[in-house]
């Protein structure tokens, strides 16, 4: 949203009060390389981790250390040796990966301990907890090739990181694992952070990447994904032979989304897949309705179901702007408390989004199709024609035979849809005993 009045700047502030409100006391774990840091680019991350902070969100960060690792390797004239993708750490190579978690976990500790006047870490008090939270275990031989100290995550002590986080400080885990008998291991921050956020019954897991979220072959983003539809998008192309040309995912994609379906399938509410390239990203992504990155859910967000009468308020905030605009007719709260029975609402992450009313007419086995509206930020998506199938398909269940609706402003979008233009005459006899004269809304009939 572009701010340039006051009016601007209290919607904005009262648009995310809802996820304010929702996500205090909540626990997010939040993945992020070691690019991020080697870019310069975590001052501008702590001040959003500052704000999560603030505002009562209890926080995991987890960062990785590739190019620092690859640096010191470099340095060290030591080769960076993969096999089927996994890194091979012998006891050099560990040398290097201690040095470079280190080195990268005290620069990260620094910038969240900034407190500058004038920046927006003034006043701060983020205090970072680090320890043994990860316990890991080798990965042992694959194929006939000993990884040696690289490891995969074993057990994530909750107890402990959920003490440090009652106590108001913000974990943060290196890619490192430790194992009973002493030994350290390398593993990567996908499998920490996704161990993580599963152990601890996360309410959110973000990864920052190098690409926007998920594209599809036109490459427009994906901004929602259930987990089978994240499984179909990883899943093999087709062959040639049957017409579909090969895709091939970005390697962070690849890295990452299997790990949204894995926590997912977990039990974690949210996976996000945010680019790290944009200033703001976090936020952004968690309180805004569109987000800015993809969102991998286990099923589907949106509910259509019958209104109820918790719904009334909701459905009003949704016919206000219409009906001061003129394309609704008014209906204050006593009548919609008297007639929301009649109306269905589109959820999407427990949040109204669209409704319409169905007013059957029996004695002329018609159906008045009315009050339907989607919310302005989530108009293009499908919504509004999915409430229109819904009502439609209710009242077949009722044996009508056809829906009306009255409209003075949106005829085109139901000539699109089948609907042709009609006379008032054409009306039930009690509906055109109501019709209003001054206000000349057209009349479009479709068989159902």
């Amino acid at each position: 949203m572009h701010i340039t009045t006051p009016a601007d700047f209290v919607s904005w502030f009262r648009s995310v009060a809802p996820y304010i409100n929702a996500f205090r006391g909540k626990t997010f774990v939040i993945a992020f390389g070691g690019e991020v840091v080697a870019d310069g680019k975590f001052v501008e991350l702590t001040h959003d981790f500052n704000l999560l902070a603030a505002l009562g969100i209890r926080l995991v960060l987890v960062h990785g250390a590739r190019p620092q690792i690859e640096e010191h390797l470099a340095r060290n004239n030591l080769g960076d040796t993969y096999h089927h993708g996994i890194r091979l750490t012998d006891a050099e190579t560990m040398r290097c990966v201690k040095e470079a978690v280190g080195r990268v976990r005290v620069e990260i500790e620094a910038l969240l301990s900034m407190g500058l006047a004038n920046s927006p870490m003034a006043n701060a008090d983020i205090r970072v907890a680090g320890g043994n939270f990860i316990t890991a275990q080798p990965i042992g031989i694959i194929n006939g090739v000993d990884l040696m100290h690289t490891g995969a995550v074993r057990k994530v002590d909750v107890a402990a990181l959920n003490d440090r986080m009652e106590f108001g400080e913000v974990v943060l885990l290196s890619p490192l694992g430790y194992s009973p008998t002493g030994e350290v291991f390398n593993v990567t921050l996908e499998d920490i952070a996704t161990a993580t956020a599963i152990a601890l019954d996360a309410d959110k897991l973000m990864f920052l990447m190098d690409t926007d979220g998920v594209l599809d072959k036109k490459g427009k983003l994906l901004k929602e994904l259930t987990v089978a539809q994240a499984q179909e998008v990883l899943s093999p192309p087709k062959s040639a032979a049957s017409g579909m040309s090969k895709r091939k995912l970005p390697d962070d994609v690849s890295l990452f989304l299997p790990c949204a379906i894995r926590a997912c399938e977990a039990g974690v509410a949210r996976t996000h897949l945010i680019s790290r390239h944009t200033d703001g990203a976090v936020l952004q992504e968690l309180f805004s309705d569109e987000g800015i990155g993809t969102m991998v859910v286990e099923s589907t967000l949106n509910t259509l179901r019958a209104a109820t009468i918790e719904d009334v308020g909701g459905v009003l905030q949704l016919l206000r702007p219409l009906e001061e605009a003129g394309i609704l007719v008014r209906r204050n709260r006593e009548l919609l408390e008297r007639e929301i029975a009649r109306f269905v609402v589109l959820e999407h992450d427990h949040r109204i989004i669209g409704c319409a009313a169905l007013y059957p007419f029996p004695d002329e086995a018609a159906a008045e199709l009315a009050a339907l509206a989607v919310d302005a930020q989530c108009r293009d998506r499908g919504y509004g024609e999915a409430i229109l199938n819904h009502i439609a398909s209710v009242a077949r269940e009722q044996g009508l035979k056809k829906l009306f609706v009255l409209t003075t402003r949106t005829a085109h979008w139901f000539i699109e849809r089948g609907f042709k233009e009609a006379d008032v005459s054409d009306l039930p006899a009690q509906k055109k005993s109501l019709y209003n004269y001054q206000r000349k809304s057209k009349v479009f009939v479709r068989k159902i």
